[in-house]
């Protein structure tokens, strides 16, 4: 059963995301045990296609035991992301369209691997905003409704 450990909730609310991938995370034995901690944040993290491979950008994995840290260690380094060639192509190419970029959704397990969740995403206008704000605000206001029947 998957169990998520993070989630960047801000990049639905300023992107509409077209396309869904899973790719596996390189990640350093402390940085599991810590991401299976929930020490991990996606705000404001993406991914970029540099060189044939994916990284993850912006995502802080903080140390679940700083004593035993390496020296060092940087907490927003860039992480490799494991996908398969046709997919860093497809993504590549999608990524140097205007408008398109690559964000981190949500870091859950599958088994006893890591995976993370990234879209294909395309920026929100601010009045497209103000419409998913209104839209939740009128479905928080039917739940009201319906529960104090």
């Amino acid at each position: 059963m998957a169990e998520k450990f993070a989630e960047n909730r801000k990049a639905y609310f300023n992107y509409e995301i077209l396309e869904k991938f899973t790719a596996g995370i390189q990640l350093l034995g402390f940085e599991v045990k810590a991401v299976k901690a929930g020490r991990m944040s996606l705000d404001g993290s993406y991914v970029v296609i540099r060189g044939g491979e994916a990284f993850l950008i912006g995502a802080n994995i903080t140390s679940l035991q700083p004593k035993n840290t390496p020296k060092g260690y940087d907490e927003r380094r860039n992480r490799k992301l494991l996908l398969t060639k046709k997919e860093i192509v497809y993504l590549a190419g999608k990524e140097k369209q205007a408008g398109l970029t690559i964000v981190a959704l949500s870091v859950y397990n599958i088994g006893r691997k890591i995976k993370l969740d990234i879209g294909l995403a395309k920026g929100k206008k601010k009045s497209d905003k103000r419409e998913s704000i209104r839209k939740r605000e009128s479905e928080r206001e039917i739940d009201r409704t319906l529960k104090n029947r």
